[in-house]
């Protein structure tokens, strides 16, 4: 475990896929992340690399060989992340590409993932290195669970999420079965830029964004106010997900998303992959920043 502190927040950070696992008040003791109870979903906030949720047949194909990838890629489960610097509010985590995951991912590469942390805003910036002598196709994405309801008191239906603009996206449906999405669409935005948070709203699995106008979006409590604002500026799409009936919500940044029902497969072509040239370096960061009241 590793820790960031100031005198507004307490940031721990598992050593196991660097992920994310408190955000707690320092003056409250109000615990904003979701904690990973086994029974309903074990993970607090995964790093996802280098896909976002599932490939067809977990597999993919480049230059006309199959590699297997597990869902959301091999990040989140790595033991292999050193740490490259840390100060009080500050900690970088490298991982750096291996015989091992060259056997399921063709190209050499480092990922840095560093978690700053000033005043009551954390911000998580990823840094990925082609090392390799040919482009690189990755995805990238945040996957961090609020708990919501934050009270004993409060309620599921209680929270919603508020959005910096007016939104008509649709939401594409995922098919169940195999994790892939459909060509179907539905409508979410019902009050312009608010989705209500509500039990049932997660029966059909994650609600997926690929075109919204807005990059940021409030947890809000119905008369309390906002909780916490999510900035994805860097990201160009956005999952919402929970387990039916659990009392959290993810939000998500992506960059790329599942595979379609009808891909090919090749990594090359899917829908949402990023392309990185031989020798360059991608950056892309989102924040998670706390609302005051909440910390008194």
């Amino acid at each position: 475990m590793y820790s960031l502190s100031n005198d507004l927040l307490q940031i721990n950070i598992k050593s196991k896929g660097v992920e994310l696992c408190n955000i707690t008040s320092v003056e409250n003791n109000t615990e904003f992340i979701w904690q990973a109870n086994p029974g309903i979903w074990g993970s607090h906030a995964p790093n996802l690399f280098p896909i976002i949720g599932c490939m067809k047949e977990n597999s993919y194909i480049y230059n006309n060989k199959t590699y297997h990838m597990p869902k959301h890629g091999f990040v989140r489960h790595n033991d292999n992340f050193v740490v490259k610097n840390q100060t009080d509010t500050n900690i970088s985590f490298l991982l750096v590409s291996n015989n091992e995951l060259y056997k399921h991912y063709p190209f050499l590469f480092e990922f840095e993932i560093t978690y700053t942390l000033t005043g009551n805003t954390l911000t998580i910036n990823h840094t990925i290195t082609n090392s390799d002598a040919k482009t690189l196709f990755f995805s990238l994405g945040g996957h961090p669970a609020f708990n919501c309801p934050l009270s004993k008191d409060d309620n599921y239906t209680d929270y919603y999420l508020e959005f910096e603009q007016a939104e008509n996206s649709q939401s594409y449906i995922l098919n169940t079965n195999n994790g892939l999405l459909t060509t179907e669409s539905i409508p979410v935005f019902k009050e312009g830029n608010k989705i209500h948070l509500r039990p049932d709203l997660f029966n059909k699995d994650a609600l997926i964004f690929k075109d919204l106008k807005s990059r940021r979006v409030n947890l809000t409590h119905k008369t309390r106010g906002k909780v916490l604002t999510v900035n994805f500026k860097d990201f160009k799409q956005l999952g919402i997900w929970a387990k039916p009936n659990a009392p959290y919500v993810c939000i998500e940044p992506w960059l790329g998303i599942a595979d379609n029902e009808t891909t090919d497969q090749n990594i090359e072509t899917k829908e949402g992959i990023l392309s990185l040239k031989a020798g360059s370096v991608f950056n892309a960061s989102y924040s998670i920043e706390i609302e005051q009241s909440h910390l008194v």
